[in-house]
């Protein structure tokens, strides 16, 4: 059978955004020439990978196995290319990251700026979600490897930086006078909380034998804090999230020690990467060191 990886490749990018017009201008050819290439593979490969209606389109039972393979190989394809191109003295290539809000804001204008001017021939493909979804897309393979919160289950990891947990409240809050803030002071107020760091703030208050009322978690730390600053309760966010924080609010210092989270990169297996994805990894750890050692 002619399977080839152009096939693999617009089918790939069909699953991805969901239509064939949409791939169609992604990869710059024409729509019928994307039905095309998806009916000769379903033919050759003897089933249907998609269905089509007005709703759009789907993947069916036998599409979803073989896009879980198709993945691997484009992956493995490229993987090849970027070593064939060091072979020759180019250093060429694609890196797909996984990033949430935080770092997105924070580091990755930085990363980017340090990464695309030691390496201008390397493509990055920012794909940008929550923890379950970064984690989901790296043990897929949609990503090379996603920041993460640490701990994260059934990944390789690297840790990058450790972060304070902040409280933030309004700024006519009782406790806005207070230079730092112990955690058994929380127990009766209203907290509002981040998905990323839910659990972790949850085991923090635990251990310390505290249960205070979560009113509300979300994923965006700005509504967190646009929460905080029209008095709904008061937040505990890591260090990372308190960028461009409006009027109305005050940032407290937690005494506790152990109010603190890890930030780190998580991977199926780094032994494995990519030229290009051990590259931005290399950049990372270095961009870090300078700016926050």
């Amino acid at each position: 059978m002619d399977l080839s990886i152009g096939k693999y490749e617009i089918f790939h990018t069909v699953v991805e955004l969901g239509s064939l017009t949409k791939a169609s201008v992604s990869l710059n050819i024409s729509q019928s020439g994307v039905s095309h290439a998806i009916s000769s593979l379903e033919k050759e490969l003897g089933f249907s990978l998609l269905t089509r209606n007005k709703a759009g389109i789907r993947l069916t039972v036998n599409g979803e196995r073989m896009l879980l393979y198709m993945r691997e190989i484009l992956y493995l394809n490229e993987k090849m290319l970027q070593e064939a191109g060091e072979i020759r003295g180019l250093e060429i290539g694609t890196v797909r990251i996984g990033t949430f809000s935080s770092i997105t804001a924070v580091w990755l204008p930085g990363l980017l700026k340090k990464f695309m001017d030691q390496y201008p021939h390397i493509k990055v493909d920012i794909v940008e979600g929550k923890q379950e979804e970064i984690t989901i897309w790296i043990s897929q393979g949609i990503v090379d490897f996603g920041f993460l919160m640490l701990p994260a289950a059934d990944l390789e990891v690297l840790h990058l930086k450790r972060e304070a947990f902040c409280c933030v409240v309004p700024e006519t809050h009782h406790l806005g006078a207070e230079n730092s803030i112990k955690l058994n002071a929380l127990q009766e107020e209203k907290l509002i909380l981040q998905n990323s760091t839910l659990k972790i703030i949850h085991n923090i208050l635990k251990s310390n034998k505290l249960s205070p009322e979560i009113a509300f978690h979300l994923d965006d730390e700005q509504a967190v804090i646009s929460m905080v600053k029209n008095s709904l309760g008061v937040a505990i966010l890591p260090d990372i999230a308190l960028h461009n924080l409006p009027d109305g609010v005050k940032i407290i210092p937690l005494s506790d020690d152990r109010a603190i989270c890890s930030i780190g990169i998580g991977s199926v297996s780094f032994k494995n990467l990519s030229p290009a994805a051990e590259k931005f990894i290399a950049a990372s750890t270095l961009w870090l060191n300078e700016h926050f050692t």
